[in-house]
């Protein structure tokens, strides 16, 4: 807490485990991830404004957003389209569709929690050929992502927690020297972007420290 105050972006891994062994997802991997950030001087309320403001997200968080539109909207739902990016060697560039609802518990907590509903990677994105690859059959950088937040006004601003957890494709044998460091480090530099970002649109601050730890802890 004393960290989260200091403007650290706390972030850990976290594992599901089988006392019998290593739980397999054939062709799939499972990326869970923690991470909280402490907002000074920010109130429940604007907190919420922003997560919900969705038709300028891709003003806000730019690079890793390209577009972003409300699709519906009916009291704390909200189906949502988000165009992603990722640049880390590989370009992926995704259209995606989400499920986000919203629980106000009183006046300082609240949580929500988001669900794809739609993955498709875009080929050839800003060209006259672009096009969408079939669900399910594409690279595989991002098949799955349900991220779940927390949200407590206290010691004068608002924490900000995430979990996010998404499934990918498998590395192939013979390709991590090529992709694997790519298909792992994603969720973790997407969680530190998105708070990171979050906390300086809200107060105008210059960008959070770096994460502290990388930690896997056990369910």
């Amino acid at each position: 807490m004393a960290s989260l105050r200091h403007g650290v972006i706390e972030i850990s891994k976290l594992e599901t485990r089988d006392p019998r062994g290593p739980i397999a997802v054939p062709g799939g991997m499972i990326h869970d991830w923690v991470a909280a950030v402490f907002i000074p001087g920010v109130t429940l309320a604007q907190t919420l404004a922003l997560e919900e403001d969705y038709d300028h997200h891709a003003e806000i968080f730019r690079p890793d957003v390209m577009r972003s539109k409300i699709l519906s909207h009916d009291g704390d739902s909200f189906s949502v389209y988000f165009r992603l990016h990722k640049k880390k060697i590989i370009t992926s560039i995704l259209d995606t569709d989400h499920d986000v609802k919203y629980h106000v518990i009183d006046d300082t907590h609240a949580t929500s929690r988001s669900h794809t509903m739609r993955i498709q990677e875009v080929e050839n994105a800003g060209e006259r050929s672009e096009y969408l690859k079939p669900l399910g059959n594409d690279s595989g950088f991002l098949w799955r992502m349900n991220t779940y937040w927390r949200f407590e006004e206290k010691d004068g601003g608002t924490y900000v927690e995430c979990r996010s957890i998404s499934l990918t494709r498998d590395i192939p044998a013979g390709l991590e020297w090529a992709i694997g460091h790519y298909v792992m480090s994603i969720p973790l530099e997407s969680l530190q972007f998105t708070l990171g970002t979050t906390r300086k649109a809200l107060t105008g601050a210059t960008a959070p420290r770096a994460a502290a730890g990388a930690e896997s802890s056990q369910q």
